[in-house]
């Protein structure tokens, strides 16, 4: 298949395994030997690479964006990795700041189809669709040359794609029962997995941790000789215009990031970028978190709320945010949760703030059904719900229905956020 556009590389990528379409597979059969195969066919463009990795169940995605606006607020080029995208493959490849370009994206695909190809007649070495994605990322920040590279873990960590970097700097976030077929079903095992991006010698940070996962975590570290240290957030302050909170130093950071939540993650990124760096942060440096966007982050469209959270901890961190925007207040809720996820949970979460629910579907394939998400939004006490498949419809029928003043929340998924998430920028744009 000859590689023109970046239509011609999606449909290209489509061909691969996709393991982010699917809600069930062995994840015991992955491993690194494909990422590895492919990257040495490519040249090894890991090598040489100064790269931050961030692991961990919620956080990552925050963390990994924090710690490349913080580098280039010091001055210097930084390629990111993030997943997976909201509306467009290219999202996910980013150097100093924007996307890659179309042009670019696709001919550093072209020049890797050879190899790839050739890969996959062995069974045991095909690529998948993330190891592929993963290998062009690290291509591109070799060619472009950047200082650092930060790099966000798909799923897990051990057994991840980009766990066949060597990094300068590895973070586990948090930990929290998420992807439990997968990567186990305690707290113990899921942070063996997150922590097996650890690395002889490299200093390993990590977040707020319960008991269990710790334990996990600090052996893991000891086990491989990777220093460890924990990173806090004090005093923190969340308002409508963001949060405000200190550093173990004494520091004071502000942003216009919401969600109490994040500061644990800013925090993060800031010891990470540091680390990075080899020094600490100057005041106007961290003073440039206050232009930090977070998409699909509890970003606000004015009286309506977008979040990508599909947990029910991200949903209690998504209802404590909508109390601090609009104290004793309900609101209109459109809910799509895929069918892997606690959706029962994150429907229990967000009941008794919400008057009026409308349950729609983003991703066929991978969302439950929103007849079944209805029936449990009714069985935990949510006053009213609405079936409405399509997602720009359903937003349309919560502004219709919701009462005088109400804001809109839109929650559950991620497929969600990027479908009416391009919609909600062109409104914004419009005012």
């Amino acid at each position: 298949m000859e590689l023109q556009t970046l239509r011609d590389a999606e449909r290209y990528l489509d061909g691969l395994i996709n393991r982010e379409k699917k809600t069930q597979y062995d994840y015991e059969r992955l491993g690194l030997a494909p990422i590895r195969a492919l990257l040495a066919a490519i040249g090894n463009p890991e090598r040489g690479l100064r790269c931050l990795h961030v692991a961990g169940s919620k956080g990552k995605g925050t963390v990994t964006l924090a710690a490349e606006h913080l580098l280039r607020a010091a001055g210097k080029s930084v390629g990111a990795y993030t997943s997976p995208h909201l509306v467009s493959w290219r999202e996910r490849f980013r150097i100093d700041g924007a996307p890659v370009g179309e042009a670019e994206l696709v001919a550093a695909l072209r020049a890797m189809q050879p190899e790839i190809e050739r890969l996959r007649q062995d069974p045991e070495l095909c690529p998948s669709f993330f190891d592929v994605s993963t290998a062009l990322a690290l291509a591109l920040f070799r060619e472009a040359a950047v200082d650092f590279a930060a790099i966000e873990v798909g799923l897990g960590g051990r057994l991840d794609s980009t766990n066949a970097i060597e990094s300068s700097v590895s973070i586990v976030t948090t930990i929290q029962l998420e992807h439990t077929d997968k990567l186990g079903d305690t707290l113990e095992a899921i942070a063996r997995e997150k922590a097996g991006i650890f690395r002889t010698g490299v200093p390993s940070l990590h977040g707020e941790l319960d008991p269990e996962a710790w334990g996990a975590i600090a052996a893991q570290s000891i086990a491989v000789g990777a220093p460890l240290e924990a990173v806090a957030a004090l005093d923190v302050k969340s308002s409508a215009e963001g949060l405000r909170f200190c550093l173990e130093d004494g520091r004071v950071v502000e942003s216009g990031v919401l969600g109490s939540h994040q500061a644990v993650n800013l925090a993060l990124g800031i010891r990470g970028a540091e680390l990075m760096l080899g020094r600490a942060l100057e005041r106007d440096e961290l003073a440039r978190l206050a232009s930090l966007e977070l998409p699909a982050r509890l970003e606000r469209f004015g009286d309506v709320l977008l979040d990508s959270a599909h947990t029910p901890d991200s949903a209690r961190a998504l209802r404590q945010t909508l109390e601090t925007l609009w104290p004793g207040r309900r609101f209109a809720l459109v809910l799509c949760v895929s069918k892997d996820k606690d959706a029962a949970g994150i429907v229990a979460e967000l009941a008794d703030v919400t008057s009026f629910c409308v349950a729609t579907s983003a991703e066929p394939q991978r969302s439950i059904d929103p007849e079944e998400l209805a029936a449990l939004a009714w069985a935990v006490g949510v006053p009213d719900v609405m079936v409405e498949p399509d997602p720009r419809r359903a937003l349309a029928l919560a502004r219709e229905r919701r009462a005088f003043g109400e804001a809109i929340a839109i929650a559950g998924s991620i497929f969600l956020a990027g479908a009416l998430r391009p919609d909600l920028l062109a409104e914004r744009a419009r005012d």
